[in-house]
């Protein structure tokens, strides 16, 4: 097990003096060490992995100075085409060390969305011609940031759970919001009508829309939970919504995931769905991995949705305006984005859901049968 320090120290000491990602569960005793350590213009916390490396790219080329970029490996799909069309050495040649959680890892039990991206992590760094190593001593962090300085390209350190030692963060979000997000969660639902359907996020958002079903002895078949592919739900409901115009869609959306592709806000408002109604539930923070803060509350959410061309967009904090705004949207047509500003608080106790994806998608399918 490595210390989250000595790893930090070895990588500056290395010459890497800025660090860029989007947090991961893996690495969230590291991310937590730099969040309280390093100066807050060399920490920057990326919309995607993508908009990471761009941002170590023109660190390199404003500094000669390498950045490290840190991302779970299901964020090597948002590397891609920067990796290979930027930073690679038959284009621009711009070194970069990148740490990669490895979810999913063959052999080590984890969630179902982590186990194809498990499977293919090494070998999808093969494919790039990325040299990486397994992360095991600092002495090997040292070698990777050398060599990436040597090749003028990007290196790899994969990080297997339990690599890093316990940290806790100092540096916690915080807001003053009067709701848990699951709070919040059982207004909207209470609010819902039989035969409308929600695509929901990545997330601990999945996690507690199933917990309320459950609790409520309600069936599942009306939910698809989005468990991969953060930041594209609303993409999902957009399609869905497209092609069942009788039927009502929301997408329940956080903070983190909206910021990630905040562009599809322009492709749904393009098609006017008038029955897709995108709620987010802002927390400003990345919770379910280590609660990194996001720029949730920087951001103004409702005014990029109307400058996308949403036909309505608002916001609300406490239950009443939250009950209020959604008694409007009974009145509205869509598409409609509506901000919930709720607390950083969930359920030590809060569980997964039982079904498998594939059981939650044949359901959800069948649930759409049902009526156009």
């Amino acid at each position: 097990m490595m210390d989250v320090k000595e790893t930090y120290d070895a990588l500056i000491e290395s010459g890497v003096d800025l660090f860029t990602g989007v947090p991961d569960s893996l690495l969230k005793n590291f991310c937590a060490y730099v969040t309280d350590t390093a100066p807050s213009h060399k920490h920057i916390i990326a919309a995607n992995e993508g908009n990471a490396v761009g941002i170590a790219a023109g660190h390199y080329l404003a500094t000669g100075h390498p950045a490290l970029v840190y991302m779970q490996n299901s964020g090597l799909g948002n590397t891609v085409n920067p990796l290979l069309s930027l930073a690679d050495e038959k284009v621009y040649s711009i070194p970069m060390v990148l740490m990669i959680g490895w979810r999913g890892e063959p052999g080590v039990h984890d969630e179902p969305q982590h186990v194809k991206q498990g499977e293919v992590t090494l070998a999808l760094l093969d494919a790039m011609q990325i040299p990486y190593v397994v992360l095991e001593d600092v002495g090997q962090i040292q070698q990777m940031v050398a060599l990436a300085m040597e090749r003028k390209a990007p290196t790899a350190l994969v990080i297997r759970k339990g690599t890093f030692g316990a940290y806790k963060l100092k540096n916690v979000s915080h807001n003053d919001n009067p709701l848990s997000r699951e709070e919040a969660l059982k207004l909207v639902v209470e609010h819902l009508r039989n035969d409308d359907v929600i695509v929901s996020t990545t997330g601990k958002l999945s996690r507690e829309l199933f917990e309320l079903r459950e609790a409520r002895k309600e069936g599942h078949g009306h939910d698809f939970l989005t468990v991969g592919s953060m930041g594209h739900s609303s993409s999902i409901a957009l399609g869905i919504a497209l092609e069942k115009p009788g039927r009502r869609v929301f997408c329940f959306d956080g903070d983190g995931a909206f910021i990630m592709h905040t562009g599809a806000l322009g492709i749904n408002a393009s098609m006017q769905p008038r029955n897709l109604f995108h709620i987010l539930f802002n927390n400003g923070a990345h919770e379910s991995v280590g609660g990194q803060p996001t720029i949730g509350f920087r951001l103004d959410a409702t005014g990029i949705a109307k400058a996308s061309g949403y036909r309505h967009a608002f916001s609300a904090t406490t239950a009443d305006e939250m009950l209020s705004a959604l008694q409007q949207l009974e009145h509205l047509e869509g598409p409609v984005l509506l901000e919930l500003r709720v607390a950083i608080n969930s359920r030590d106790d809060l569980g997964r859901p039982t079904t498998t994806p594939i059981e939650n998608k044949e359901a959800f399918m069948e649930e759409l049968r049902i009526k156009n």
